[in-house]
Order: C-alpha cells, then structure tokens, then sequence
C-alpha cells in the first residue's frame, strides 16, 4: 500500500491538472450558454485515455520497483544488474549511483592497503621483539632469585601481549592459518600449564591437573593459545588458593580457579571485544580483548566457550569439543 500511495502522490500533479482543464473548459462553455454535453464527452473520452496511461505508468512503476527490490535483496549486487534508465532523472541518478560507487571502490583500497601496511609493520614488529624477550629469558634462567622469577613472570606476560596483538590482527582481517585435524588434548595443556609452573610457584598456587584422556577436533597452536590465555586470567585473578584443570563428562574440558569471580552483572559481557567489567577497572592494565579473542577462535573452531563465576568464589570456563567421529571440516 505503500508505493501506491507514493505513486498516487508522484502523479497528484497531472491529475490535478487535468482536473483544472476540464473545469475551465466547462466554466467557459457555461459563460457562454453552450450545451455542456458537447465538453462532457471529450473530457470523459479523455478521462478514459488518461486512466489507460496511469494504469500502464503504474505497471511499469509495479515492475520496476519490484526488480528493484528483488536486486537489494540479493548477497551480491553489480551496478550491471540496475535496469536501464527510462528518463532523464533515472540517467542522473543512476550516474550519481556510478559516482557513488567509484568512491567506494577507491576509500576501499586505499583502506586495504592501509591495512596491509599495518599488519606488515606489527609482523616485523613481532617478530623483532621477540629476540631481546628471548635474550631476556635466557639471562634470566641464569640467575635463581625472587627478583629474577618476578622477572620471568612479566615477561612471559609481555611474550602473551605480543601473541596477542598478533592473533586479534589474523582475527579481525578474517585470515588464519588453522590446521584442523584429531589432537590429543592432554600434550596440548599440559604445554600450556609448563608455560605459567613459574607463575605458580611465585604466587605460591595450586595446580590440580587431572589425567584428559580424550580426543579433539581441533587446531592445537590456536587451541593452545586459548588455554594459555583462560589459564593466564585465573593465574591474574587469583590472589591465592588453586587452579583446576580436569573433564566433565565427554568432551567438556575445565578450568577452575579460587579467585575473585565475576559480578553477575559483568558475566554476560566479559566475552565482548573491549568489556573489562568491575575487574579490569581494578586491574587497569585489562584491556578487555583476551577473553574475546578466545570467544572468537573457539567460534571458529567449532568450540564452545562458557563462564561461570561469583564474586569471591572463583570462576569456571567450560570448553566443549567436537567428537573425533565428527571428523574435521
């Protein structure tokens, strides 16, 4: 009902017009005392003309408004799939549309390769600053102290900062490098628990670590990373106490943590790109994207990611896996 309202209100001009015609027509023959028989008959043989044109004006608008919409609701639309244009206005907008599209086309590139120069500067960046973390690691294994274990700790969180940054770039430009495949999940945390047995010690925490003895369909480097990083937020937010990790019924691997737990009121939304909750406002060096990038991978992966948490009485992240006989995609 609505594009019949619109057109009626596009052809409002002419009929009002026409209208306006023939009342004049009437009027003077009426001054002159002529027979209105003789415009009566004219103006209703041009009435029936003039309801013929609109009702063909209306099929054409019909047509066309709805190719128009059947074009809009395809994934992909060319400028070539537009009808030609019928009238000098449709010619102009159709040229703006051109226009349009142009500018489109070229702010695109010039963003594309923006983006490329970005993620080959942070690459080089990357890979540059992971020789003088190397060579601070090394020096430090030399040298046993609480200094030096401290030490060790912040910077295998700085190592975890620059995965990171590098993963959240691979994410947001749709690329990966995922090798989906059966793994073992037992070698795949127990490398990631090696990584933070440093940061139990010094904290003086817990690890319970029960035997996982399934299979998963999954990308171990990039499964790996997510376990590094659930495992590095409750090592964060556990101030003492311990850190679980262990099955519940098929496919369902845990992490629990004694910590500080989550509000109610920010579990919901700790999973989002940025959210840093009650927590993060404490912890100012939180930036809200760890969390979000294990929702994503996990997305990709098939996984799936939960949290349950109170305050004060720690948190639980459940990951659940494909079976094998699932076979990977």
């Amino acid at each position: 009902m609505k594009i019949i309202s619109l057109w009626l209100k596009s052809k409002a001009a002419v009929i009002g017009w026409t209208a306006g015609f023939c009342a004049i027509f009437a009027a003077v023959f009426a001054l002159y005392h002529l027979p209105l028989r003789a415009v009566a008959y004219p103006a209703a043989l041009c009435a029936v003309l003039g309801l013929c044109l609109l009702a063909a004006d209306w099929s054409r608008t019909f047509r066309l408004h709805r190719l128009l919409r059947q074009i809009r609701a395809a994934d992909d639309v060319t400028l070539a799939e537009l009808p030609a244009p019928a009238s000098p206005e449709e010619r102009d907008l159709r040229e703006i549309i051109d226009l349009l599209a142009r500018q489109q086309k070229d702010a695109l590139a010039l963003q594309s390769a923006h983006y490329r120069d970005r993620m080959e500067y942070y690459t080089v960046w990357a890979h540059q600053i992971k020789t003088p973390i190397a060579a601070m690691k090394l020096r430090l294994q030399q040298a046993d102290s609480p200094l030096a274990r401290q030490l060790s700790a912040d910077l295998l969180r700085v190592e975890q900062y620059v995965e990171m940054a590098m993963n959240f770039l691979r994410l947001d430009s749709g690329v990966n490098d995922f090798v989906i495949a059966e793994y073992p999940l037992e070698p795949i945390v127990r490398q990631a628990v090696k990584r933070f047995s440093g940061e139990f010690i010094l904290k003086g925490l817990r690890l319970e670590l029960a035997p996982i003895g399934f299979t998963a369909v999954t990308d171990e480097k990039w499964l790996g990373f997510v376990i590094e990083q659930l495992l590095s937020n409750a090592l964060k937010y556990t101030p003492s106490g311990s850190v679980t990790v262990g099955v519940e019924g098929p496919g369902t691997l845990f992490i629990r943590d004694t910590g500080i737990g989550i509000d109610p009121a920010d579990l919901p939304l700790v999973l989002e790109r940025g959210y840093t909750g009650e927590n993060g406002r404490l912890d100012r060096s939180a930036s809200g994207i760890g969390l979000f990038l294990c929702r994503e991978i996990c997305r990709q992966l098939g996984h799936g990611l939960t949290l349950e948490s109170a305050p004060g009485r720690g948190t639980t992240v459940r990951m659940t896996f494909r079976r094998p006989s699932a076979g990977p995609e």
